[in-house]
């Protein structure tokens, strides 16, 4: 979660207080406005509380309309009922709530079995609150792996971890925090993730592992995995090194699957020890859910498990968070439940199929050239035509947020800073009437754009919602 400071000045605007919240006489209802950024005196009405609360968050964005997230912004309401009958179990309890538990395990189950472990039943895997814990875990993993067969050199070395540079930002966070080196493949040209010979290239004796994307956050394209593992059998057969792999398939895990069924990438390749998704993303799961799973309990060191004796049972537990709510976890194990296979083979190629198709519509208006075309993730990415110098991407998506659609803009990282693309998030709920209104809406603005003298954003940084 992001950092914040206390109020850095008095309120100078406290919260007004409509007397007709109160109760059913509006004056007696009539209450004093309470403060901002500090508990007020004393308590008020519940349904004063919800309307000043409720009033304030209608200044947020729709997240229907927000084309940044991968997040999942709709659920079926028969998940919201379970959501809201679990909310208050505590997911680490598992003594407590033991069927929860068991749908847990049961999910870890279907995950390795989705992403073809060699003996499901000898996979290992448990929840998170989001891939972000996830990528932590399997990184923790990797390393104490790395320290044990390093004993005799650690902590004098300093371990290093070998990715591209179009990561998600967790793994940086992961390098900060549990102090590893963070070896980063540029991007070059028109190849906008990891070069597995670059990365094999990038790999010695302290390497920890290399952390292949299955689908890229800047443009939606899958990382070649299968050809990442090729390229580090061909360096343990000059070296030695024996490099094993985590692929981090926070979006893609839970698209090629039902997809891309002849895409190698998962457990089939000997070199991928642990792979991680989000169960909030294409997982079709309301945040937060991720979850992690190692080929086999060899890849997960023991020492690492914690067994808790918690309220009278023997919890054996990988977790960086302790406490949280059980509902998304319920909510993952009725999802697989109502769509199986081809549920969310129907589910996803609708997705693809709307991101692909408008796509070819943006392609289509002249101002603008694709990057990617959405036929890996359903997500495309897009930069304005070398011929238009009216307008810029931030432009673009500025003037979009006036019609309440959240268009995120963004300049590419080192080696390819010249490119600055907007990108197109479609998901479960991104119907083709809600593309069509998108789609309407740019071409509206076009002529507007094509008028200006240049480019008007100034500050590009506040110009787009978009963060990794």
């Amino acid at each position: 979660m992001p950092l914040h400071q206390g109020q850095q000045k008095p309120d100078a605007h406290p919260h007004s207080v409509n007397p007709l919240y109160g109760e059913a006489n509006p004056v007696s209802g009539m209450v004093q406005a309470p403060p901002k950024h500090r508990l007020p005196d004393g308590p008020l009405p519940p349904t004063t509380a919800l309307q000043l609360v409720h009033d304030e968050l209608m200044l947020d964005g729709n997240s229907r309309l927000n084309l940044a997230t991968f997040v999942t912004t709709w659920m079926e309401p028969q998940a919201g009922v379970l959501m809201a009958e679990c909310r208050d179990k505590n997911m680490i309890d598992k003594d407590e709530y033991p069927r929860t538990a068991e749908l847990e395990r049961r999910c870890v189950s279907m995950l390795a079995d989705l992403w073809n472990a060699p003996d499901p039943s000898a996979a290992v895997g448990c929840s998170t609150t989001g891939s972000s814990e996830a990528c932590m875990l399997a990184g923790m993993a990797l390393k104490r792996r790395w320290t044990q067969r390093n004993a005799d050199r650690y902590p004098g070395a300093r371990p290093n971890l070998v990715m591209g540079v179009n990561v998600q930002v967790c793994w940086e966070k992961f390098c900060n925090f549990w102090e590893v080196e963070a070896r980063q493949i540029p991007m070059e040209g028109d190849r906008f993730h990891l070069d597995p010979e670059a990365a094999a290239a990038l790999c010695d004796e302290n390497t920890i592992g290399v952390v292949g994307i299955l689908g890229s956050t800047f443009d939606g394209s899958y990382e070649p995995i299968e050809e990442l593992c090729a390229a580090l059998d061909r360096l343990q057969e000059r070296t030695g090194l024996d490099i094993p792999v985590h692929v981090d398939g926070a979006s893609g895990a839970m698209i090629a699957p039902f997809l891309d069924e002849d895409l190698v990438w998962d457990f089939r390749l000997p070199r991928v020890s642990s792979i991680n998704t989000s169960g909030h993303k294409y997982g079709l799961v309301y945040p937060g859910v991720g979850w992690a799973l190692w080929r086999t309990a060899a890849e997960l060191p023991e020492e690492l498990v914690f067994r808790v004796n918690y309220l009278g049972g023997d919890m054996p537990t990988f977790a960086l968070n302790f406490s949280r709510p059980g509902a998304q976890v319920v909510a993952q194990y009725y999802t697989f439940l109502r769509l199986g296979r081809e549920g969310y083979r129907a589910v996803q190629q609708t997705t693809r199929d709307v991101a692909r198709a408008l796509a070819e519509r943006v392609d289509c208006l002249g101002d603008f050239r694709l990057i990617t075309r959405g036929d890996e993730l359903p997500v495309f990415a897009f930069t304005t035509a070398p011929e238009v110098t009216a307008f810029d991407v931030f432009d673009v998506s500025r003037r979009m947020r006036e019609t309440g659609w959240l268009l995120p803009a963004y300049t590419f990282p080192e080696n390819r800073e010249d490119l600055s693309v907007l990108r197109v998030v479609c998901r479960n709920g991104f119907s083709s009437d809600l593309a069509d209104l998108f789609i309407e809406d740019l071409t509206r603005l076009l002529p507007e754009l094509r008028r200006q003298p240049h480019p008007l954003t100034h500050d590009k940084e506040a110009a787009t919602a978009f963060h990794h």
